[in-house]
């Protein structure tokens, strides 16, 4: 059967399109432009799509201008103007506002997550030995430009996914190679601020060398603790450890009580032997002038001298002698003048008596 055209609208077919009137067009023939409003229109139009390079720029953001792609310019905050789409474009990004990752666990995960988590925690040590650290990292942009044009993917970076993904491998590198050279007992117990300035230091380094525009703000060990297969062997390590230093503690206490206080022993001694020293310098000098003086008196009167003296070593004796004698004569009369102090009194006869 040869083919025949369907009929169109035009020839009765159902779609109704032959009932609608006839159009007259011969009403625009004698339709004319107006020249001088279309003339007044496109400055206008103009004008309005300048004004939309105007763009406001807040105070914790920096805003990097690019025209054509290329970066021309980086803004601060305030009112500025570029030039627009599709020529210019501008690019707000927050500098102030810190960001954190996490490094090993992530906040608010369950356990199941955080056994995910197992190979990015686990580290090996100076001794091979594994430990599981957790790390956080706070950051934020510093140079806008260098952030958005030498980080990869840098647009989708402003969701913080890619940024993140960036700061936590430079992390996580940067805390293997820290921890890879450190002592297990170091990283555990007493040198976790040495290790994290060493960590932040290493970040910044990396993230410097890349143009990244990022700065590290802070790096922080949540937690570090041994595998649970060793945690008990640990744990009785570190408690062994706390006790030495503990016990050290304590004889640096009782060193720096017993040093000085016998160094103030010591002084004390010295000054004791130093008085005594010019004690028996100074008696003995003046013993040794006594005599001279006593020497030149008895070269002028020997008798007399020798006289006084003999009186005044008689006075010394005989002052300390229990006894007292007295002549029989002169007892009666002079025992109760004399102030005897408890001495024992002996009366004698002279020799001439005793001999009659």
């Amino acid at each position: 059967m040869p083919w025949e055209p369907r009929p169109g609208p035009r020839r009765g077919g159902s779609g109704g399109f032959d009932k609608l009137p006839d159009f007259d067009f011969s009403r625009f023939k004698s339709f004319q432009f107006d020249t001088g409003k279309i003339l007044w229109i496109i400055p206008l139009l103009v004008m309005l799509w300048l004004a939309t390079g105007f763009y406001k720029v807040e105070l914790q953001e920096q805003a990097v201008v690019m025209l054509f792609g290329k970066h021309t310019d980086t803004t601060e905050p305030g009112l500025h103007w570029n030039l627009p789409t599709p020529f210019g474009r501008v690019v707000k990004v927050g500098t102030e506002e810190i960001k954190r990752v996490e490094i090993g666990f992530r906040s608010g995960m369950t356990e199941v997550g955080k056994q995910e988590l197992g190979k990015e925690a686990q580290m090996l040590t100076e001794g091979e030995n594994i430990i599981d650290v957790h790390m956080s990292v706070q950051y934020k942009v510093k140079d806008s430009a260098a952030f958005l044009f030498n980080v990869a993917d840098a647009y989708r970076s402003l969701s913080d996914r890619g940024l993140q993904d960036t700061v936590r491998g430079v992390g996580e590198a940067s805390l293997r190679e820290v921890v890879g050279r450190s002592n297990v007992d170091a990283v555990l117990t007493f040198d976790r601020n040495r290790i994290q300035v060493e960590i932040l230091a290493l970040m910044q380094e990396i993230l410097d060398r890349y143009g990244a525009g990022l700065t590290i703000q802070a790096v922080q060990l949540q937690d570090v603790f041994p595998p649970d297969e060793v945690r008990e062997a640990f744990r009785d390590v570190t408690n062994a450890n706390e006790d030495k230093n503990r016990l050290i503690r304590e004889a640096e206490g009782y060193n720096n009580a017993i040093i000085p206080e016998t160094r103030g022993r010591a002084a004390q001694i010295l000054a004791a032997a130093e008085a005594y020293r010019e004690e028996r310098v100074k008696t003995s000098e003046g013993d040794a002038r006594r005599f001279l003086s006593q020497l030149e008196e008895y070269r002028k009167a020997p008798g007399v001298t020798r006289k006084r003296l003999y009186i005044e070593t008689m006075e010394q004796v005989l002052a300390n002698v229990d006894n007292v004698i007295v002549d029989e004569r002169i007892a009666k009369s002079v025992l109760p003048l004399l102030p005897l102090g408890g001495r024992q009194v002996d009366v004698i006869r002279p020799k001439e008596e005793a001999a009659r």
